[in-house]
């Protein structure tokens, strides 16, 4: 579960991480009174979206008074960022960054350790300064039973060329950033732009922390943070969740329902390689029973953007008879008038295939002839 940046920054700052104090405000009507509340002549405004890329994308800008501060809100409450409608805005005074650094920490799967990466290079995605500029990117795996001592912080800061107070302060933050890390049951938390301050300061400008989901049980306390992802969520994604399926909306016309991300996510490439335009990400699982995949078709049917619903099946514990009993079942009880493309391949594969066969709907094997045909029927290139 992501948290938005404002909720992370609190947790930061419950353990002495500094960062700006801002003001969060759920109205364009909000900003002047918000904007009389800070304390500097200029603000940024921050879009609460739980997706990467806002800055790139407009959803963060800079005002030099209220009445700017309510007009350019205005503009952000009404955006989609990769399809995420704005719900809230983080309002905080502008930093005088000198310099941006990296800090985060992840778990390394290949050495089965967490591990602290810290970059001379901030401000721009990690895995883009892996690509362009790796030298600038430090690593300090830690062992779980000893943890991240501010010491180690300390090493990693003099490799990135800090000294003095900076390197004091940066091995503190690092130390308390794995502490979160540890306490949260994080697949990752960051700060990125660490900022370095005209006056001398490191401030964690940014704040990101993705608690792993199978640990939320532990965190019941965020408990008001998945409504309020819930909340952001569009109303078919919302339902999905409470379904128990992994669904996430897009902008095209093509409805996909795969078993298993991989295959879904391959989907998805093959169907815009030939023009399409997916309208979704849905993976009913790699187990899924024609219960699971009913609830999928039922998500699907009811995007009034989706004209064609294209299934994609590589069949091993899922069973294509199931698979095919679901599509059936849901064409008669949903009176959906959505065209579908079905490739079946694998477990009972010949039964899925007759089943449908029976109820006048073809199956094909090969996944690129279904995806091509799914694209034509969608009204796009031939």
């Amino acid at each position: 579960m992501k948290l938005f940046e404002h909720e992370a920054k609190a947790i930061f700052r419950s353990v002495g991480i500094p960062t700006p104090n801002g003001i969060l405000i759920h109205s364009p009507e909000e900003a002047a009174g918000a904007y009389s509340k800070v304390d500097s002549n200029q603000v940024v405004l921050k879009t609460q979206v739980l997706v990467g890329g806002r800055g790139k994308a407009g959803g963060v800008v800079f005002a030099s008074s209220g009445d700017e501060a309510m007009r350019l809100s205005q503009k952000l409450f009404s955006m989609k960022i990769k399809g995420e409608a704005v719900h809230s805005v983080l309002m905080e005074p502008k930093l005088d960054i000198r310099r941006e650094l990296y800090l985060g920490v992840t778990y390394d799967k290949s050495k089965r350790s967490p591990v602290v990466v810290a970059s001379s290079s901030g401000g721009v995605e990690i895995e883009e300064v892996a690509k362009t500029s790796p030298s600038s990117i430090v690593k300090q795996w830690v062992d779980s039973y000893t943890g991240f001592p501010a010491f180690m912080g300390r090493k990693l800061a003099a490799q990135l060329g800090l000294g003095g107070t900076l390197l004091q302060d940066f091995g503190q933050i690092s130390s308390r950033l794995y502490t979160l890390f540890e306490a949260f049951d994080a697949d990752l938390i960051e700060t990125n732009p660490l900022a370095i301050t005209g006056d001398g300061r490191l401030v964690a400008a940014d704040a990101r922390l993705n608690v792993a989901d199978d640990a939320l049980y532990r965190h019941s306390d965020l408990a008001k943070s998945e409504r309020d992802r819930l909340a952001s969520a569009s109303t078919l994604e919302a339902r999905a969740h409470e379904m128990g399926v992994q669904y996430v909306e897009l902008e095209g016309d093509i409805g996909i329902i795969g078993n298993g991300a991989g295959l879904t996510m391959a989907t998805l490439d093959l169907v815009n390689h030939f023009g399409g335009r997916p309208a979704n990400f849905l993976d009913a699982g790699g187990g899924s029973s024609t219960e699971s995949f009913l609830k999928a078709l039922t998500i699907l049917n009811d995007n009034p953007k989706v004209k064609v619903i294209f299934v994609n099946i590589l069949a091993g514990i899922t069973r294509c008879d199931d698979v095919a009993n679901a599509i059936v079942t849901a064409q008669r009880t949903l009176n959906t008038s959505k065209k579908f493309v079905i490739r079946l391949a694998g477990t009972n594969e010949e039964e899925g295939k007759m089943i449908l066969k029976q109820h006048s709907f073809n199956a094909y094997s090969d996944m690129e002839e279904a995806a091509r045909r799914a694209v034509v029927l969608a009204g796009g290139a031939e």
